[in-house]
């Protein structure tokens, strides 16, 4: 099928007429039968001004697309998706494919879940170790601060010592003192980094993963109400097929929805 670069069929769009037979109300496959048996290039246009294939656009809005059926429908999914089991049986809700989500047991409090909750466990996990690696910077620090200080004072004892093997003594004594608070040092150096490092995760990593899961759970609630809306269109072709009425909107455009 030849098409004009301005024109195009697009899945919704009614083809009405070809080679001036019309086709209005036929299904997909009786339109594309006599497309094939013309002998001659078939073209697209949009009205009827004589070219081989007339068609209906079908202008959308996909603004107009979300109703208020849409919005409730996602509310009820959000509603469904705190309750257990037996409250939605009781209620007569579905809960379809929204229970047992992994990334939905990330989110919830413990008090809402009684598996194990990973965000909310992690950011107590690295909250207590924040804690407890301040601590014990905090404590580092201070001992490397007083071993210092003690081998500066052997260090003066060893000056002011006239007997050579205490003078030794002293300088021996007061030199490991300050390789203790070097080292000691050293350690904190490594340990800052890491304090830092934690505190990066817990206030801007996991709230991030929190926000990214939010706007997942949105999303995913507004497509399985897109779903259960296709579902209740099924349903309701089917129950017109078994009482043979005809639908409107598949009776229209030779695609099965427009």
């Amino acid at each position: 099928v030849k098409e004009k670069t301005f024109l195009r069929i697009r899945a919704g769009d009614e083809i009405v007429a070809v080679n001036g037979i019309c086709v209005k109300g036929e299904r997909k496959s009786a339109v594309a039968q006599l497309i094939q048996c013309s002998t001659n290039p078939v073209k697209v246009c949009a009205f009827d001004d004589g070219a081989q294939i007339t068609i209906n656009k079908l202008e959308t809005d996909s603004s107009k697309g979300k109703t208020l059926d849409i919005v409730m429908k996602k509310i009820k999914h959000k509603m469904v998706e705190f309750m257990d089991a037996d409250s939605a049986d009781a209620l007569g809700l579905s809960r379809a494919i929204l229970c047992n989500d992994p990334l939905l047991k990330k989110m919830k409090r413990p008090s809402e879940c009684l598996e194990f909750q990973v965000l909310e466990n992690n950011t107590q996990l690295y909250r207590n170790l924040i804690s407890f690696f301040s601590d014990l910077f905090y404590f580092q620090e201070k001992i490397s601060h007083y071993q210092k200080e003690f081998g500066d004072v052997f260090c003066e004892l060893a000056a002011h010592e006239a007997h050579a093997n205490a003078n030794e003594a002293f300088t021996v004594f007061g030199e490991a003192h300050r390789q203790l608070s070097r080292k000691q040092s050293e350690t904190l150096k490594n340990l800052r980094p890491l304090i830092a490092d934690l505190m990066t995760y817990v206030d801007k990593v996991i709230p991030d993963t929190q926000l990214t899961l939010k706007k997942y759970l949105d999303v995913k609630y507004e497509y399985l109400s897109y779903c259960l809306k296709l579902k209740e269109m099924d349903d309701e072709e089917l129950e017109y097929h078994s009482l043979n009425e005809g639908l409107y909107r598949v009776e229209t455009g030779n695609y099965e929805y427009r």
